[in-house]
């Protein structure tokens, strides 16, 4: 019989007990789950692993008010052969057998589960299939979770869970030792497309020949299988910027870049979210590139606040840390295409910067972004990109 325990040590006593531990399965085939906020800012995650996931191939996502539609279709109007289903059930019955994984796609503020995701999930465990869980909430310390996930013999991943605390890293200077460029894609709110942006910079460095490597800062990016990064907002303050420091080292010293692109999280001048700063503070960004959203009136989470323009967050950063805006991203949500367009044109001529929306324009022009702050970098270029 299992005594007793605190709450916080249930998932690990309990998985210390001989014969019901699991092991993760061999195959990668997952289904998302998320209901009523696929295409939202809070389901940030379920759209993140629908543009770009390494680790896990996604076979579906749930969210019964866009069942019927291709998930890549709904998202940037390019089919991908996602289909969008109403249910656990019909996921399933659309895969012809159990999938490995049910990744939860939501990323609510509080970053809690309602009960009626909790039912889904605890639905999926009794099939069989293990869970990512990208929230706040760590499962692992949840007694019906981690019951339930014993008499499936399946695991639980809580991708927010920070290291011990011995195995967290202070600021220790390290980062004046990296030599490439370091990127740093920050935003004017959270859920904006920073993450997104940075991805598709460094797809398109990539693709010209310039070895670029990226550090993630968030749950969705660790998912997605991103090889360097922490969820910074599960960490107490006083380590947020030697863990972002700590990762840029370990990218540049494993990778030999020719650049590092940090991924942002929420912004430097949101009332909520403080990491911005630490991810200012800890690689020590040469460049930023800021996401902006033009049709967004008030933050997304936050409606009593108003959105800060393009112009104030790149003032903002510009003071607070030593470094230089050289570009600026579109976030296109609500917009045609010809208001993108004008959007792009209103930037450069206000700001004097390059500007560019990353889903809907050549990624070329991020490349062009790049090479204009840092114009070494073209003798990096592969032969059929000069």
């Amino acid at each position: 019989m299992i005594p007793p325990v605190p709450r916080s040590d249930l998932g690990a006593r309990l998985r210390a007990v001989p014969g019901v531990a699991a092991s993760l399965p061999t195959g990668s085939t997952a289904i998302t789950y998320c209901e009523g906020q696929f295409g939202e800012q809070d389901g940030k995650t379920a759209n993140g692993l629908v543009r770009h996931s390494e680790k896990y191939q996604i076979l579906s996502v749930i969210d019964s008010r866009q069942a019927g539609a291709d998930a890549g279709e709904f998202l940037d109007g390019t089919p991908n052969g996602i289909p969008v289903l109403a249910s656990l059930d019909d996921a399933v019955a659309a895969a012809g057998f159990v999938p490995d994984y049910l990744i939860c796609g939501v990323a609510p503020a509080d970053g809690l589960l309602s009960t009626a995701q909790r039912l889904v999930l605890l639905d999926g465990i009794s099939r069989g299939m293990h869970v990512i869980n990208g929230l706040h909430e760590f499962l692992n310390e949840d007694a019906e979770f981690v019951a339930a996930s014993l008499l499936a013999n399946v695991t639980i991943t809580d991708i927010r869970r920070p290291k011990e605390t011995k195995d967290l890293h202070l600021f220790s200077g390290r980062i004046f030792d990296v030599t490439c460029p370091r990127i740093a894609v920050l935003g004017t709110d959270g859920a904006i497309g920073k993450r997104t942006t940075s991805t598709l910079l460094v797809q398109a460095l990539n693709s010209v020949g310039i070895r670029a490597v990226m550090v993630g800062t968030g749950q969705t990016t660790l998912i997605q299988g991103g090889k360097y990064g922490a969820a910074l907002d599960a960490l107490v303050p006083q380590f947020i910027s030697g863990e972002v420091e700590n990762q840029v080292v370990l990218a540049f010293e494993n990778e030999d870049p020719d650049v590092i692109v940090v991924e942002g999280q929420g912004a430097l001048s949101h009332p909520a979210y403080l990491t911005s700063g630490h991810i200012l503070r800890g690689s020590r960004p040469q460049a930023v590139i800021v996401q902006h959203a033009p049709k967004r009136e008030v933050l997304g989470d936050f409606p009593m606040v108003a959105m800060p323009t393009a112009a104030s967050e790149v003032a903002l950063i510009e003071a607070f840390a030593d470094t230089k805006v050289i570009g600026i991203t579109v976030n296109h949500e609500r917009m045609t295409d010809d208001e993108i367009s004008d959007a792009i044109v209103t930037l450069e001529l206000e700001l004097g910067l390059p500007a560019t929306d990353p889903l809907t324009r050549p990624l070329d022009r991020l490349v062009d972004m790049v090479l204009l702050a840092f114009p070494e970098l073209e003798a990096r270029l592969a032969p059929v990109a000069r």
